[in-house]
């Protein structure tokens, strides 16, 4: 036996902020922090609204202050940074092929932004 000892690399605990595709994979992961205190915020809606009026209205009076406004604003632009990422990866992961033809990369892109203005349409005109 030897008395020699392996290799190990150093790795600091900032190393993805040397390279622009890992500072990107970052910052798309971090979006759902925000989404963390809109889902605990809506949560704590239904619950209000289960409560009584008066509980539905002390949570109306959280949500329109200007620091869960400002999380919801946050929370929006994460959730269209991640959608827009997750879309433009799509063509890669699942190509379409329409009549032996793959099918252009903006077009299922734009296709998929389609729907989510059409669903999103559809929910405003219900609600």
């Amino acid at each position: 036996m030897t008395n020699r000892k392996p290799y190990v690399r150093e790795m600091k605990r900032t190393w993805w902020k040397d390279h622009p595709f890992y500072r990107m994979y970052m910052l798309r992961e971090a979006t759902v922090l925000p989404l963390i205190f809109f889902t605990l915020f809506l949560t704590f809606g239904l619950a209000s609204l289960v409560i009584g009026e008066s509980a539905w209205q002390s949570w109306l009076s959280f949500m329109a202050s200007p620091v869960v406004i400002a999380i919801n604003i946050v929370a929006l632009l994460g959730s269209l940074f991640h959608a827009q990422t997750f879309f433009s990866m799509m063509p890669q992961v699942m190509p379409i092929r329409i009549g032996g033809k793959k099918v252009d990369k903006k077009i299922i892109v734009l296709t998929q932004w389609a729907a989510v203005a059409v669903i999103s349409a559809v929910i405003l005109f219900v609600v």
